[in-house]
C-alpha cells in the first residue's frame, strides 16, 4: 500500500511522517531532509526502546550532511505489537518495504543495539539497496549468561516489579563500574531509569514480545556476509556488547572496520552523539578514520583495502 499523507510533526516541521503497513502490521517512517545533502540518505534503526522521533542530538548533527530516515517498525513506537514468532527477516523485510515506499533507491544504514540485527539482515537480503552500513553496539549471538539475565527482567516485568525491572534492565546498558569514565554517564543512567519506570501498558507488551524474539530466534545469520563496506563501533567501556563481541561481528563482514569510542559505554548515541555523528559521516564519505581523536584505534577486520 502507498504511504499515507504526511502527519504534522511539531518536533521537526520539515519532517515527512508516513504510515505504512507490512503483512498486516502498522509501521511509520519519518524523513527529514538536510539543507545540502552530500551523500545518499541515511536510515537509522534503533534499539529496544528507540522511536523514530527520539534520536535527538545525533540526528541533528547528521542533518548537516545527509537526509535522515527514521522508523517505527512493527513492535516499536507507532507500530503495533509484533508477536515474537516473527524474527529478524520479517523486520528487515518491513524496513525494506518502508524504504521502497519512501522512494529511496540507495541508502546508508546505521543500526544501534537491537537494530543492528535488522540492519545486517536487510544488507544481506537487499544488497542493491545498501551502499554502506554502520553497526553500533552489536554481537553475533547473545551469550548464555545474558539470556538468563534477560529472562529474569521479563519475569520482573510480568510480575509488575517495575523498580527491579528498571534496575536490572539498565544494568545491561550501563557499566556501573565505569560510569564515572563515561561522558554523561550518570545523566544517561537517570534518563534510562525514568524511561523504564514510565512504560505504558502497550510499551510493556512490545518489550515482552521484542525481547522474547531475541531469545527465541537466531537474529543473525553470518554465513552470508554483507558485501558493502561496514563499520562496527562500540563504547570502550561497553560491558553488554563488548568490544570483543563487536570485533567478532565485524570479522563476519567481507569489507569491514572496527573501532572503540573513548569515554563511552553501550548508549553511544546518548553519551557521545557529536562524536558518533562525526564518525559515521567520516566513514560514509570515505574519509580516513585513523586520526579521529575520540577513537581508540581503528582496525581493519577484513582483507580488503586499508581505507574506507
Amino acid at each position: 500500500m502507498p504511504p499515507a499523507p504526511a502527519i504534522p510533526n511539531t518536533r521537526a516541521r520539515s519532517a515527512v511522517v508516513s504510515r505504512h503497513e507490512w503483512e498486516g502490521y502498522r509501521c511509520e517512517s519519518r524523513l527529514v531532509p538536510a539543507v545540502s545533502p552530500r551523500i545518499a540518505p541515511l536510515v537509522l534503526v534503533g534499539g529496544a526502546f528507540q522511536t523514530k522521533e527520539s534520536w535527538g542530538r545525533l540526528e541533528r548533527e547528521l542533518l548537516a550532511h545527509v537526509d535522515v530516515f527514521t522508523v517505527d517498525l512493527p513492535g516499536w513506537g507507532a507500530g503495533n505489537v509484533l508477536p515474537d514468532r516473527h524474527g529478524a527477516d520479517f523486520l528487515a523485510d518491513a524496513l525494506g518495504h518502508m524504504i521502497d515506499e519512501a522512494g529511496l533507491t540507495s541508502v546508508h544504514l546505521v543500526g544501534g543495539s537491537y537494530g543492528t540485527a535488522i540492519a545486517y539482515r536487510l544488507a544481506q537480503r537487499r544488497p542493491e539497496l545498501v551502499a554502506k552500513m554502520v553497526l553500533v553496539g552489536t554481537m553475533t549471538s547473545i551469550p548464555g549468561h545474558a539470556r538468563v539475565a534477560m529472562r529474569r527482567t521479563l519475569d520482573l516485568l510480568v510480575e509488575g516489579r517495575m523498580e527491579e525491572f528498571a534496575q536490572e534492565t539498565v544494568a545491561f546498558m550501563v557499566n556501573a563500574d565505569r560510569i564515572d569514565s563515561v561522558a554523561a554517564g550518570t545523566r544517561v543512567r537517570r534518563f534510562l531509569m525514568r524511561r523504564m519506570l514510565n512504560l505504558s501498558d502497550e510499551d510493556v507488551e512490545k518489550h515482552l514480545s521484542n525481547t522474547m524474539r531475541l531469545l527465541r530466534h537466531e537474529m543473525l545469520d553470518t554465513s552470508r556476509p554483507p558485501g558493502m563496506p561496514v563499520l562496527v563501533a562500540t563504547g570502550e567501556h561497553d560491558a553488554f556488547t563488548t568490544p570483543e563481541l563487536c570485533r567478532a561481528l565485524a570479522a563476519t563482514c567481507s569489507d569491514s572496520w572496527f573501532t572503540r569510542v573513548a569515554d563511552a559505554d553501550h548508549m553511544l548515541p546518548l553519551e557521545r552523539p557529536v562524536e558518533l555523528a562525526d564518525l559515521i559521516t567520516h566513514f560514509l564519505m570515505g574519509e580516513p578514520l585513523e586520526q579521529l581523536s575520540y577513537c581508540r584505534g581503528v582496525e581493519r577486520t577484513s582483507p580488503l583495502c586499508a581505507t574506507p
